[in-house]
């Protein structure tokens, strides 16, 4: 949401109103990109492991990001004419506070409005080891194929308590999967946040699917399912000789000879390691106080499972009717990388990012040299054409019963019924009926897929950013200004800045090391 206020403070300008500049706390990220980009990717260039385009890419658009010399909406109210500029947005995936903060509301909002039926639905979060993360960091195929394996595993859990508990045959289950790159330390952590219908669906009578919820999973239910998920994961790696006894080391990590450079930035990352510099190997700074590793019970959660390196987590679940709520918990799983409040400059010229929850052996926030906080973004950026949202069983988007589920569609009844009132054996019809509803839940209103900034805006911080701040009427898009001779013209007539910040050259400064 901070990245959502942001984005709204630091985008919208009155024409004829000195420029108003991004305060302190949400201008350090831009300034250390701007001040350090050019020599962090003139270092890895001498070293013979230049970042991918497309990781360079993302840090350029960022710099382009908001300002209004790129280009930009001129928005006029007709009743007092007075008008506003908005800057154009750089649209990246994973740590731009700006776009990140409005692809988050946008994807929560679309879940709730247009995916989510009105039934429970509970959070199951998979952590993996910390090799697999590295691996699954830069293979967009095996991060499908485990993802894989947890999601049909834990369907098939739910599916037999569905036929222990209730006696159905047959039942479907439906999810929809966030998959997180990111730590709270700006690490490197590939883990999944699958947001599970807390329940199955079965046919009832008429062919049509009912929604039948379960019961809240004891601990070693969620113990048993961790060891399934190891388990078949670990074999799935043996198959594929990926396991740690593969003969073939290439193979095993066959991007440490195609990218050394990338893969000793995401080895680094993920181990909490600096990256590059001097001190390339060494762990990354924190501060907080040492908490005695004996006593930590304090920290363990409830319906939460360890095993090998697999952890297992289920203690959040929202109720039907509190789609706030579950909005509120998509926008966390969808959240850009980077929260701008709790990143800060040091005196020495170091950045120090607090955490969210102090850590288990009491860290609280993490020290970053400024190169290496570069890095440690760079780690972060997914490859092009690799899905972060993936959507399983009925509310897969070919799945056969979606119409009949989602909100929109014609809901075949989202109440609970007992196990002697449907067919346990029952196949659904092959089309699926559009009968009205009358035994169901009401459906939400409608909303196209795409949200306007206004609206999403009004929809998160109860403010609507279209009305004049003069007069109240409404304001209204006249053009979309693109630079260069436009931008110039329009903004040096408002005494507005014309130019670009300046991005800092490269500095000479050499190490005198090898790039860790």
């Amino acid at each position: 949401m901070n990245c959502v206020r942001t984005c709204l403070r630091h985008t919208a300008v009155a024409i004829g109103v000195a420029y108003c500049p991004r305060d302190p706390e949400s201008t350090v990220l831009y300034r250390v990109v701007a001040e350090e980009l050019e020599t962090f990717l003139d270092r890895q260039r001498e070293g013979d492991r230049p970042v991918p385009g497309f990781v360079e890419r993302e840090f350029r658009a960022f710099l382009d990001c908001g300002i209004l010399a790129r280009g930009f909406l001129r928005l006029h109210c007709q009743d007092c004419g007075q008008d506003r500029l908005l800057a154009f947005s750089c649209k990246a995936r994973v740590w731009c506070p700006s776009c990140g903060g409005r692809r988050m509301a946008d994807t929560a909002a679309h879940l709730v409005d247009r995916v989510f039926p009105i039934v429970p639905v509970r959070q199951w979060v998979l952590s993996l080891p910390f090799a697999l993360r590295y691996r699954l960091a830069y293979d967009a195929g095996l991060t499908t194929d485990v993802l894989n394996v947890f999601i049909r595993t834990l369907f098939g859990e739910l599916r037999g308590r569905a036929e222990r508990i209730l006696g159905f045959g047959s039942s479907k289950c439906g999810a929809v999967t966030f998959i997180q790159r990111f730590g709270g330390a700006l690490n490197l952590n590939l883990h999944f946040h699958s947001m599970v219908i807390d329940g199955v669906y079965a046919a009832g009578d008429d062919g049509r699917p009912r929604f039948h919820r379960l019961p809240a999973p004891e601990d070693d239910e969620i113990l048993r399912l961790t060891t399934r998920v190891a388990e078949r994961i670990q074999s799935l790696l043996a198959r594929k000789g990926l396991s740690a006894e593969a003969a073939d080391p290439e193979q095993a990590d066959p991007l440490s000879r195609d990218d050394p450079g990338m893969a000793a930035l995401l080895a680094s990352s993920v181990a909490g390691r600096i990256g590059v510099g001097p001190d390339a190997g060494n762990r990354v700074s924190r501060m907080g106080d040492w908490i005695d590793p004996d006593r930590t019970d304090a920290f363990a959660s409830d319906r939460c499972g360890m095993v090998s390196g697999f952890s297992v987590h289920a203690n959040v679940q929202i109720e039907a009717r509190d789609r706030m709520r579950l909005e509120r918990l998509l926008r966390y799983a969808a959240r850009p990388a980077v929260s701008t409040d709790r990143l800060s400059e040091l005196a020495d010229g170091r950045l120090h990012y607090r955490l969210k929850r102090p850590w288990r052996d009491g860290t609280t926030a993490v020290i970053f040299e400024r190169q290496d906080f570069i890095a440690k973004l760079s780690a972060l950026v997914p490859a092009p054409r690799a899905h972060l949202i993936r959507y399983h069983g009925v509310l897969g988007p070919a799945a056969r019963w979606r119409p009949l589920i989602v909100p929109g569609g014609h809901v075949a009844g989202s109440r609970s019924e007992a196990p002697s009132q449907a067919k346990s054996g029952a196949e659904p019809s092959k089309e699926p009926t559009t009968a009205p509803l009358t035994d169901s839940e009401p459906c939400l209103s409608l909303h196209d897929r795409n949200y306007t900034w206004a609206e999403l805006m009004k929809r998160v911080f109860l403010l609507d950013v279209l009305q004049c701040e003069r007069c109240g009427g409404r304001m209204k898009i006249l053009a979309a200004i693109r630079p260069p001779v436009l931008t110039v013209r329009i903004l040096e007539s408002i005494n507005l800045p014309s130019r670009a910040p300046p991005v800092a050259p490269a500095s000479q400064l050499n190490w005198n090391v090898e790039l860790f």
